[in-house]
């Protein structure tokens, strides 16, 4: 059975693969302060409510794109699986090749996107991950790791928003009714919501046309039930995806 974990700045996600299927998965906040222990009883809690004891696992692969955080969930999953995880990065194998200027610079939850996609599609694909960035990966038809553009996830505009003018609240990310608002709270909804659908597609347009194909593109991530259901441009919506491509690579480094 393997444990998959995805590391990243807003939330932790994991997963329980028992070699046929996903049985669980699951979607915490981050906490950067927290300590190695911490992390321990918070998953064995959450484990054992799903009737898995911490000794459940031949296997466990870790992505972060959080370095203060990967040594204490590594020390954490040491401590208590009695398992050294498998961290994903470009040095795995992976399957990709990778045509940008330093491998190393990619984070292992975009490697972990475009594997589980190119998977998927087998071929050309883009991978649009809403997170606490707005990632658009591109891989070419034959697994080449192309590259990335990389913009302020939602979240991060909302927050900037309220932040840096002195009358706009923070609002939660729903579609508004119309795009033209009015009220703030809807003015707000329309400018961020639909103004990253305008975002998202004006870019896989020119993504596409950087590629030389029609790529099929795929949501993912947290906020990516928000805009898929907004555009027609998605071939494909997994929120796990991540986790998916964790496990492929895992399986590539038996």
């Amino acid at each position: 059975m393997l444990l998959a974990i995805d590391v990243g700045n807003t939330n932790i996600v994991f997963g329980v693969h028992d070699g046929a299927q996903w049985l669980h998965h699951w979607r915490i906040r981050t906490v950067r302060e927290k300590m190695p222990d911490e992390y321990g009883v918070l998953f064995r809690t959450i484990l054992n409510e799903a009737a898995l004891g911490m000794d459940s696992f031949d296997r466990v692969a870790l992505s972060s794109v959080v370095p203060p955080l990967t040594g204490r969930i590594e020390e954490m999953l040491e401590d208590h699986l009695m398992k050294k995880p498998l961290i994903i990065s470009h040095r795995v194998a992976t399957g990709l090749r990778f045509a940008v200027d330093n491998p190393a610079e990619v984070g292992a939850d975009l490697i972990a996107d475009a594997v589980a996609a190119y998977a998927q599609f087998k071929g050309a694909c883009i991978v649009v991950d809403f997170g606490t960035a707005t990632t658009f990966t591109a891989v070419a038809a034959d697994a080449t790791f192309l590259g990335v553009a990389i913009a302020p996830g939602m979240n991060l505009a909302a927050s900037a928003l309220a932040g840096g003018t002195a009358q706009l609240p923070q609002i939660s990310l729903d579609p508004p009714a119309s795009p033209i608002g009015t009220n703030t709270i809807t003015s707000i909804q329309a400018g961020i919501v639909l103004g990253y659908t305008g975002l998202v597609e004006g870019l896989l347009l020119r993504i596409r046309e950087a590629m030389g194909v029609q790529a099929p593109a795929i949501a993912t991530g947290g906020l990516s039930r928000i805009m898929s259901p907004l555009t027609s441009c998605f071939a494909a919506y997994d929120p796990w995806l991540t986790l998916e491509g964790i496990r492929l690579i895992a399986e590539r480094n038996v």
